[in-house]
């Protein structure tokens, strides 16, 4: 939807933007911001969480989804301006492939999460010896 003011607009361009569906869209509200990427034997959930230490985070590891839980805590003082988002989040990956839960690794560096996931490996068709009783 655009609306058209005639001569005024730059004002009311602002207002055209709003109404976009990118702009209120759910991506553009998610926190934390994360990438999410495969190759052949790891997934890899990479967020950006700066000021979160690692006694502030919480990883949960279900059979199909990784949840990333955590608080960035608020800085005390006189605001003129606050634009990095303070408080609880959570965000749930959902996993594209069954994962090792045993050698998952947790990385957190300059702000930067890094989880590796390693994917499992596919079981094999297994003979089943039957005993004569």
């Amino acid at each position: 939807m655009v609306i058209d003011f005639g001569g005024f607009g730059r004002p009311y361009r602002l207002i055209n933007e709003l109404w976009k569906p990118s702009f209120l869209s759910q991506q553009s509200l998610a926190y934390p911001p994360l990438n999410l990427s495969e190759n052949a034997s790891a997934i890899y959930v990479r967020a950006e969480i700066p000021g979160v230490g690692p006694d502030d985070l919480d990883l949960v590891l279900t059979e199909k989804n990784l949840i990333v839980k955590g608080e960035r805590r608020v800085e005390k003082g006189r605001y003129f301006r606050q634009e990095r988002p303070a408080g609880g989040f959570q965000r749930m990956v959902a996993l594209s492939a069954p994962v090792d839960a045993d050698n998952v690794r947790a990385l957190l560096r300059d702000g930067l999460l890094t989880v590796v996931l390693p994917k499992a490996q596919p079981k094999s068709p297994r003979k089943i010896l039957v005993q004569h009783g």
